[in-house]
């Protein structure tokens, strides 16, 4: 039984007196969840511009970032623009991954514990650069000293410790589902199998949204804005968006 995508090597690529590197169906797989989001983006702003007639696809598009805009905005509290490409990107690739899952052959990316470190460590990253173009250096370094400095270890400990419980928590629920669907298949042939597929694709939504939302919630405390604070006004709509929502 296969249960991580880390198992099954893909092809090796030959590095002459190296050796050779072997490709595994993380790393293939991520590049194809990769290949499709960069295709659908592409796709989606084609011929883009404040015209009308829009394409049912783009407004489809559309709707989804607006709707991550909103949920950026109603956690952070301020303008989501600037949170929008690292939370929005870790959303779509999560989600899709997830997804994708029920295509015969495909095992998502976010089953493998590398997969998932890496996407931890990326939120690791974007908070300290976030708080620190938001707050000024000094500032952000002068956190880990509150309320006392004798905090220092355990404020420390809290940043990786936050980092680990976000890589596993979304490696431990896609892990188990797809190990859970294996053995319902050797049992039963179909039908539980089907039903557990089902009940995968919706846990494997919710955690992407799940890891969103915990990215720019650790990015927002970070920066020093309540969660739930009064967002600024929203910025006037074109004119083509506001004619397709009435």
């Amino acid at each position: 039984m296969e249960i991580s995508p880390d198992s099954r090597i893909v092809f090796t690529l030959p590095l002459g007196s190296l050796g050779e590197f072997p490709v595994s169906a993380t790393i293939v797989n991520t590049w194809i969840v990769m290949a499709i989001l960069v295709a659908v983006g592409r796709l989606a702003t084609l011929g883009i511009g404040p015209a009308p007639p829009v394409s049912r696809w783009r407004i489809a598009v559309e709707l989804l970032v607006e709707m991550i805009r909103d949920q950026i905005r109603d956690i952070g509290g301020g303008d989501p623009t600037r949170y929008l490409p690292v939370v929005g990107s870790l959303f779509m690739f999560i989600l899709l991954s997830n997804l994708m899952a029920v295509v015969p052959g495909f095992t998502a990316p976010t089953g493998s514990l590398s997969t998932a470190t890496a996407l931890a460590l990326c939120v690791m990253v974007a908070v300290p650069l976030y708080a620190v173009s938001r707050r000024g250096l000094r500032a952000y370094l002068r956190s880990y000293l509150q309320p006392t400095p004798l905090m220092l270890p355990i404020n420390v400990m809290g940043e990786v410790s936050r980092t680990v419980a976000l890589a596993v928590r979304l490696y431990g629920n896609i892990m188990s589902g797809t190990v859970l669907v294996a053995i319902l298949l050797s049992i039963v042939p179909f039908f539980f199998p089907l039903v557990m597929q089902i009940l995968g694709l919706l846990t494997g939504a919710i955690q992407a949204y799940i890891f969103a939302v915990l990215a720019m919630v650790y990015i927002s405390s970070a920066i020093g804005d309540e969660p739930g604070a009064a967002p600024p006004p929203r910025p006037s709509e074109p004119s083509h968006f506001r004619q397709r929502t009435r």
